[in-house]
C-alpha cells in the first residue's frame, strides 16, 4: 500500500503504479464468485462501521478546515458526515451485497447461418478511475460498486475531503483484506498534488474508464483532458414543471421537497415551471418562498408574488446547490419543452400533471436521462432506484444513462460455441 504524502510527486509514475496494482486486482475480482464478492462487501460494510469513531473524527477535521476556507453551506452539507450518515454508508455497502451480480450475465444468444452459437455476456470493465469532490460518502459507494462488479478502482477525491477519504478508505480496505480480497482492489490515490489527475486522465493502457463526480469545472477538465473513456456525471439543472392540470396539493407538496429536501445534492430543482393556465400559480410561489428558499422569478412570476428578486439570463442555466430557485410561467407543455431543451442539462425533469396524455408526451419528449411524472426529483438516485448505491448520475447517451450501479460498470464479450466450422 502507497503512503499518504502531500508533497509534490512525480504523478505519472505514481499512477502507473498504482495502475499496475489495480490490474492484478481486477484479474482476481473478475475470477471471483458473486458468493466471494459478497462476502467481500459484507466485510466492507461491517468495517465503516466498526471504524466510526475514527471516519467521524477524520470528518471533524474536514469541516473545520472546510469552514476556515469559507465553503458554502451546501458544499459543507456535502462535506459533513454523522452517525447516522456513517450507518448509510455501510448499509449502502452492505446492500450491493444483496444485488443481482451481472458478471456473467448472457445478454443475448443467436445462431447466424454458419452454425456457431453466439452470445453476449457481461465482464468487468477492468480498472476505473473515479475523480470526485467533497462527498466522503462516494469513496464507500464506488469501491462497493466496483468491487460488486468485478472491478478495481482507484479513488482520487477532493482535497476537502482528504481525511475523511483517508479514514474510510482504511476501513474498506480492512474488510478487503479480513474477506481475503485483494487489497489493491480499492486503492486511493495518496496525494493532494492536483497533477495526480491529469495522470489518471492521460493513463491510457492504466485506467480503462473514468468517471469525474462533482462541479462542472471538474466534468469540463476530465472530458477536455481524458485519453481514456469518460463517464460523465454533469450538473443538475433539474426542472419541475407544474402543468394547468396539476392538483394543487400534490404540487405544492412535490416542488418544495424537489428543492429543499436538501438543496446540496444533484437531484434537487433547480428551477419551476408552471403553466400560465394553472390557476394555483400564486399560491404555489408563495409556499415555496415560506421555506426560506430565495425565488428568482421571470416578470410574471414576480407580478404574481411581489418582492421575488428578478431571475437573469444566467440564473437559468444555474445549478445552485443552495436554497435558491427561478421560476418561470411557460406557455402550456409546449413551452415547458422547449424551456427545458434550451436551458436542461438532461439529467432530471418532473412533471406534476393530472393530465395523463400530457404526462406521456412529457415522459417521452424530454431528453434526460431521469424523467419522472408526479414524483419530486429527489428520488434522481441509485439507491431510490433499487441500485444500491450510485457511482452517478450519467448524463450522456452512451454506454450507461441515468443512476450507474452495477450493470453500468461492466461491458461485454462476444463469446462463440463451434462444431469445426472453418471459414471459406
Amino acid at each position: 500500500m502507497a503512503t499518504i504524502v502531500d508533497v509534490e510527486i512525480d504523478s505519472i509514475a505514481l499512477i502507473a503504479a498504482l495502475g499496475r496494482g489495480a490490474r492484478v486486482a481486477a484479474g482476481e475480482l473478475g475470477r471471483l464468485s458473486t458468493a466471494d464478492k459478497r462476502r467481500g462487501l459484507a466485510a466492507m460494510a461491517r468495517a465503516i462501521r466498526a471504524a466510526e469513531a475514527n471516519i467521524l473524527d477524520a470528518n471533524a477535521i474536514d469541516m473545520a478546515r472546510a469552514a476556515d476556507a469559507g465553503l458554502s453551506s451546501a458544499m459543507l452539507d456535502r462535506l459533513k458526515l454523522t452517525p447516522e450518515r456513517v450507518a448509510a454508508m455501510a448499509d449502502g455497502v452492505a446492500t450491493i451485497a444483496t444485488l443481482r451480480d451481472p458478471v456473467g450475465e448472457t445478454i443475448d444468444e443467436s445462431v447466424p447461418a454458419n452454425g456457431i452459437r453466439l452470445s453476449r455476456v457481461r465482464v468487468p470493465i477492468g480498472v476505473i478511475g473515479i475523480v470526485y469532490e467533497s462527498r466522503p460518502n462516494v469513496t464507500a459507494d464506488a469501491a462497493a460498486l466496483c468491487v460488486g462488479s468485478g472491478n478495481a478502482v482507484i479513488l482520487r477525491g477532493g482535497s476537502e475531503a482528504v481525511e475523511s477519504n483517508r479514514a474510510i478508505h482504511a476501513a474498506l480496505v480492512d474488510g478487503l483484506t479480513d474477506a481475503g480480497l485483494p487489497a489493491d482492489a480499492v486503492q486511493l490515490v495518496p496525494t493532494t498534488d492536483r497533477a495526480a489527475v491529469g495522470a489518471m486522465l492521460a493513463g491510457e493502457g492504466v485506467i480503462d474508464m473514468v468517471v469525474p463526480r462533482g462541479g462542472k469545472g471538474l466534468v469540463a477538465r476530465v472530458q477536455a483532458e481524458a485519453r481514456v473513456p469518460v463517464l460523465a456525471h454533469l450538473d443538475g439543472i433539474n426542472h419541475v414543471f407544474v402543468h394547468a392540470s396539476a392538483d394543487p396539493a400534490m404540487a405544492e407538496k412535490i416542488v418544495v421537497n424537489a428543492k429543499m429536501r436538501r438543496t446540496g445534492v444533484c437531484g434537487a430543482m433547480e428551477t419551476l415551471l408552471i403553466d400560465r393556465a394553472y390557476a394555483h400559480a400564486a399560491d404555489l410561489i408563495a409556499a415555496l418562498a415560506a421555506t426560506g428558499c430565495e425565488v428568482r422569478g421571470d416578470d410574471e412570476a414576480r407580478a404574481l408574488h411581489p418582492g421575488l428578486a428578478a431571475a437573469s439570463d444566467a440564473d437559468w442555466d444555474t445549478e445552485y446547490l443552495e436554497a435558491i430557485a427561478s421560476v418561470a410561467m411557460v406557455d402550456g407543455l409546449d413551452g415547458a419543452l422547449a424551456h427545458i431543451a434550451r436551458h436542461g442539462s438532461h439529467h432530471t425533469d418532473a412533471i406534476v400533471a393530472a393530465d395523463a396524455a400530457a404526462a406521456d408526451r412529457f415522459l417521452r419528449e424530454v431528453d434526460s436521462a431521469i424523467v419522472l411524472w408526479n414524483a419530486s426529483t429527489q428520488f434522481a438516485d441509485g439507491g431510490e432506484f433499487g441500485l444500491g448505491a450510485e457511482i452517478g448520475i450519467a448524463t450522456g447517451r452512451l454506454h450507461a444513462r441515468g443512476p450507474v450501479a452495477l450493470e453500468g460498470l461492466t461491458t461485454y464479450k462476444w463469446i462463440g460455441r463451434g462444431t469445426g466450422q472453418v471459414r471459406a
